[in-house]
Order: C-alpha cells, then sequence, then structure tokens
C-alpha cells in the first residue's frame, strides 16, 4: 500500500513539474534583444566612394602601319581638335596613290566614253557592263590607297591634352598599335556604384554634391548624367555624374572623391529593420512586435521589400516608427510571451555581443 502511494504522489509531482516547466516561457520574462523600427524616408541623404574621370579619352593610333616619321606634339600638350598630331613616312603610300591615280585616269575616262556609246546605242549591253564593272573597281581601288594616304597622318579627335606618347622616330607600328593617348578635361565626370536597394529610390533622388579628398573643405555640386539600368555581378548600379572643370581648378583625372545624394523627403509605409529581426512561417515573413507597457510579443506580418547587405531589410508593414520589435533570437519566441529588453551596448560591452 505505501509502495502505491509513492509511485501516486511520484507521478502528480512529475506531472505538476512538467506542466510548470511548459508555463515558464510565458511567465517569466525572456531576456531579448530590441530595436526601435525606423522609417524608411527618414535617410534622407547618402554617400558613396567615386572617381574623377575626363569627360573623354581615347588611345589614338595610325590605321595603317609603318615608320613614325615625326611626333609633332608633347606630354601634357592642349591641342584642338583637326590637328595633326603624328605622321608616318608616306612614301609607299604615295606611290601606290600615284599609281592608281593614274590608272584611274585613264579607265574612267575610257568607261565614261562606253557607257556614252551605249546610250547612242552605238555598243552592246556586254560591253556596257564590262565598263560600268572596270569604274566599278579603279573607284575602289583609287578611294582605299587615297584613304591608306591620309591614314598616314593622326589627326586629335577632340580638344583636349596629350596624357602619354608611347612611341617615337623612328619606330615602326602596326595598324591600330596606340601610339598617343589623350583626355578631353573641358568637364570631368564622376563615376559611382549604387546599391539596388538605393537605386530602386532613385526617383526620390533630389540633388548630388561630391567632396574631393585633396580638397575636403570644397563641396563641389553635380549633375546627373546617368544610371545604367542593369546591376552588375555585384548588384549594384553604375552611375554617371556632370562635374564642371571650373569648380575647382586643381581637380585632375583619376582623384577619388565621395559623392553624398540627397532624397526628397518621403512618406511612405516603408519601414527599415535589422535583417535578423525577421522570421518565417507558412512561407511568410514576420516580425515580433513588443507591446508596451505589458512587455509582451505579438506576432506581425510583414512583406521584405529589399534586403541590404549592411543588415538592414526594407519591408512593408503596419509597424509605426519608433515602435520597439525583437531583433534577434526570434525563432524560439512565442505569442504572447513576456520579454525583457536587453540593455543597450556600453563602451565595456566587447565586440558589441548585446
Amino acid at each position: 500500500m505505501k509502495i502505491d502511494n509513492f509511485i501516486v504522489l511520484s507521478v502528480l509531482l512529475v506531472s505538476c513539474m512538467a506542466c510548470r516547466k511548459n508555463s515558464a516561457p510565458l511567465d517569466i520574462p525572456q531576456l531579448v534583444k530590441t530595436t526601435r523600427g525606423g522609417a524608411y524616408g527618414d535617410q534622407n541623404k547618402i554617400t558613396y566612394p567615386g572617381r574623377i574621370k575626363a569627360a573623354e579619352d581615347a588611345n589614338l593610333a595610325f590605321r595603317v602601319a609603318g615608320p613614325i616619321r615625326k611626333i609633332y606634339v608633347h606630354e601634357g600638350e592642349y591641342v584642338k581638335k583637326g590637328q595633326l598630331l603624328a605622321e608616318l613616312d608616306p612614301r609607299d603610300y604615295q606611290i601606290q596613290f600615284n599609281a592608281t591615280q593614274a590608272e584611274y585616269s585613264q579607265v574612267t575616262g575610257e568607261a565614261d566614253r562606253l557607257i556614252e556609246l551605249y546610250r547612242l546605242g552605238s555598243i552592246s549591253i556586254n560591253e556596257y557592263d564590262k565598263a560600268v564593272a572596270a569604274k566599278k573597281r579603279i573607284t575602289a581601288a583609287y578611294d582605299a590607297n587615297r584613304n591608306a594616304l591620309e591614314d598616314t597622318r593622326l589627326k586629335a579627335p577632340f580638344h583636349g591634352y596629350i596624357q602619354n606618347k608611347y612611341y617615337g622616330a623612328p619606330e615602326i607600328v602596326s595598324a591600330g598599335t596606340p601610339v598617343l593617348s589623350m583626355i578631353n578635361e573641358d568637364y570631368f565626370e564622376v563615376e559611382v556604384d549604387i546599391p539596388a536597394a538605393d537605386f530602386v529610390r532613385r526617383s526620390d533622388f533630389a540633388g548630388y554634391s561630391a567632396i574631393a579628398d585633396a580638397y575636403p573643405d570644397r563641396i563641389l555640386p553635380l549633375e546627373l548624367i546617368d544610371i545604367n539600368r542593369g546591376a552588375n555581378y555585384n548588384q549594384l548600379f553604375h552611375a554617371r555624374f556632370r562635374l564642371n572643370r571650373d569648380s575647382l581648378p586643381g581637380l585632375a583625372n583619376g582623384m577619388s572623391v565621395a559623392v553624398t545624394i540627397d532624397f526628397k523627403p518621403a512618406a511612405n509605409d516603408f519601414c527599415v529593420v535589422p535583417i535578423d529581426a525577421l522570421f518565417q512561417e507558412g512561407g511568410s515573413s514576420f516580425v515580433w512586435l513588443v507591446l508596451e507597457p505589458e512587455q509582451t510579443i505579438q506576432k506581425i506580418a510583414v512583406q521584405v521589400v529589399q534586403l541590404h547587405k549592411d543588415g538592414r531589410a526594407w519591408i512593408k508593414s503596419p509597424l509605426q516608427k519608433g515602435q520597439v520589435i525583437v531583433s534577434a533570437g526570434v525563432n524560439d519566441l512565442k505569442e504572447g510571451q513576456k520579454v525583457r529588453s536587453l540593455p543597450p551596448a556600453s563602451p565595456t560591452n566587447i565586440g558589441k555581443l548585446l
């Protein structure tokens, strides 16, 4: 009888302990990391690293091969569009052109005579066709040799500065081998790569400026030229801005700058939360809202708009700016559970683990 009573008491004790264990998470506040949700439009400006680039730059090469006769410019010299920069020895090309020119005069003269005779009905269609074909062949040869002769002279394609000189007289160069390089610094371009999370906000872009590393106390106004509609393999969108060369005379091609984009004040239902605040159930995304002053949690459905590589998520939800949400350890919590927020990180919190 005593054994039976002992067994019954043991079962009751175990049952009570089990019930108490199961109910503990809802009764005892769970220590959690929390944060306040931010409005998407709160971020009214953002800065990206960029680089100054000449408006135009080009490697210049002859379209024909040969020994260089003379380079007429030096590095750093300002030249105008169409100015003669360099020249190949033209003698071989001049000989070919002269020979073709003489043949051209003879063949075209004879062809024109036969074409006129055909018009008068004095020759056959076969003779006419031969005359037309001969005129076309010699005209093509004449144009090719004339162009080759002209291509022994290298001219500036735009106003700008000679940047590099790769060869000099009497070196022999192949067709297409760069001999000089030029840049046009009438104005500069500034290039930056914009992450996808900010690219989707491009309709809210309101203004652009830059600060050069070499001139940290000068703000330089920019004008947007274009933004690529396709992302690169890093999911970044390439943007180009125009920078007036007169903004700061000391600017130069290749300088590093910090580009700032200002945003219009946004009035939308986007909210910014840590990615770690999100959890999945049944294919949908949720966050835990901390109800105040009860300090209990409520599951709120959200729509994820964009995940940012800095650990933030753009979401659409009924959350209001400033409401407290659980920002870590969300998968082990239950609806209605009491929680207690961890204190904010302090300078003595090595590694900011809390």
